[in-house]
């Protein structure tokens, strides 16, 4: 088997440039340790919850982990690593925001909505979204945007308030937090890749 990581290529994501394999079974066992690091990661980073005065849904890390596992990993190894933390959590392994568990509460939209932007910012990634600081930038966008539109309206629907309420409530007050993520995100991918030997 080599050790040596596969050189960056157009289409791939950080994930790729790890040791190549030489079989499918080291393959999908290397596939499988990404996807349970994905889901845990995301699971402790969830465990970094700030209450928001006013707002059911407190700032958590999980939002960040989830996309920078999606980009990470891609969109399938993404998609994967959200569902099963997204089932764990439902099954009562507390790991959602603050060491909550289970479905319907008034945050759990926005797990679903990790969930789906994970997907897209990996399928992004693997088009280059993640390979300069303008591209990273508009990557997160993205993928945040995608959270608060599954997010705000179930946070609408579960708790009875208005929408325009729900936007005030679960959108508005992390706009801030947002922004910081993905200035964080636009340091840290690029130059990722710049370490892994690519300009591309």
């Amino acid at each position: 088997m080599s050790t040596a990581a596969a050189p960056a290529r157009s289409g791939a994501v950080l994930a790729d440039l790890l040791p190549s394999t030489t079989t499918a079974a080291r393959a999908f066992a290397r596939d499988a340790a990404l996807v349970l690091g994905g889901a845990a990661l995301t699971g402790i980073a969830a465990q970094i919850a700030v209450p928001v005065p006013g707002s059911p849904v407190p700032v958590t890390g999980q939002t960040f982990a989830a996309l920078l596992v999606g980009t990470a990993v891609g969109a399938r190894r993404g998609f994967l690593s959200l569902a099963l933390y997204a089932l764990v959590g439902m099954a009562g392994v507390p790991w959602f925001a603050g060491g909550t568990s289970g479905a319907g509460g008034a945050s759990f939209g926005y797990v679903l909505g990790m969930l789906l932007a994970a997907t897209v910012v990996g399928a992004l990634a693997r088009r280059g979204g993640d390979r300069s600081v303008l591209r990273t930038a508009g990557t997160m966008v993205l993928g945040s945007a995608v959270i608060y539109a599954v997010g705000v309206p179930y946070l609408a629907v579960s708790t009875g308030m208005s929408l325009s309420t729900a936007v005030a409530v679960g959108l508005v007050p992390f706009l801030l937090g947002d922004a910081l993520k993905a200035a964080l995100a636009m340091g840290a991918l690029p130059t990722a890749w710049k370490l892994m030997g690519d300009r591309g």
